[in-house]
């Protein structure tokens, strides 16, 4: 790869095709469980991991596939449940365990689901096990789904992500910056997020390169 031009701030949007899903064995448990659809062996499954990690790609190819409607857990209400599968056969609900969440929507959700013979995507941070649910009937429905998890990235995902993350950015990169930031960075996909963030508002505010040099005076202004 060869040094990146100066960026200009045409604004981005994550590619979130298929094609541009790094399956990976840190994530290919999660995406080989939705390839399988409609061929789940019930109608509810839940994908969860840490921040960035590709939960919501992976929920834009179960909608591209299914025609699903999705929504934050945050936003599921009581009325959503037939008014949702009234529309589509499937639904994602996202985030679950972030913010609140209306414990019985979500039960009646996961009945109707299975009523209908539709299908339902729940996604989260931590496995399902884990989410702070009081409803003890939504405790077990919860319990008994499939529920795939998506884990910490290895340094090849980390350059692949890293790679990724500029190109949705319209940002190229080399190799030797790849290697640079690997070895000063820490090992999350959302701290890949932020670096790409900062490296790039950077590039464009200075309209530099995303060279080593520049990410070496982004570093060192953090640790300040």
């Amino acid at each position: 790869m060869s040094e990146a031009q100066i960026p200009l701030d045409l604004g981005h949007r994550p590619a979130l095709s298929d094609g541009d899903f790094l399956v990976a064995p840190c994530n290919a448990e999660a995406h080989a469980w939705l390839k399988r659809w409609p061929n789940w062996p019930g109608p509810s499954s839940v994908v969860y991991g840490p921040a960035e990690c590709g939960k919501t790609h992976l929920a834009h190819l179960f909608v591209a596939v299914s025609g699903a409607v999705t929504l934050s857990g945050a936003a599921l209400t009581v009325a959503d449940p037939p008014r949702l599968l009234g529309q589509a056969r499937a639904v994602v609900v996202e985030d679950c365990d972030r913010g609140s969440l209306d414990e019985a929507a979500l039960f009646h959700l996961i009945n109707l689901t299975k009523e209908s013979c539709g299908f339902l995507l729940l996604t989260g941070r931590e496995a399902p096990s884990r989410w702070k649910v009081r409803l003890p009937d939504l405790r077990s429905r919860l319990n008994a789904m499939p529920a795939l998890a998506i884990g910490a990235p290895d340094d090849e995902v980390l350059a692949a992500v890293l790679v990724k993350l500029f190109a949705d950015r319209q940002v190229k990169i080399g190799e030797e910056l790849v290697t640079y930031l690997l070895g000063r960075m820490e090992r999350s996909f959302a701290a890949a997020a932020g670096l790409v963030e900062r490296l790039d508002h950077a590039a464009l505010a200075g309209r530099r390169a995303v060279t080593v040099p520049l990410a070496r005076s982004v570093l060192e202004q953090g640790d300040d």
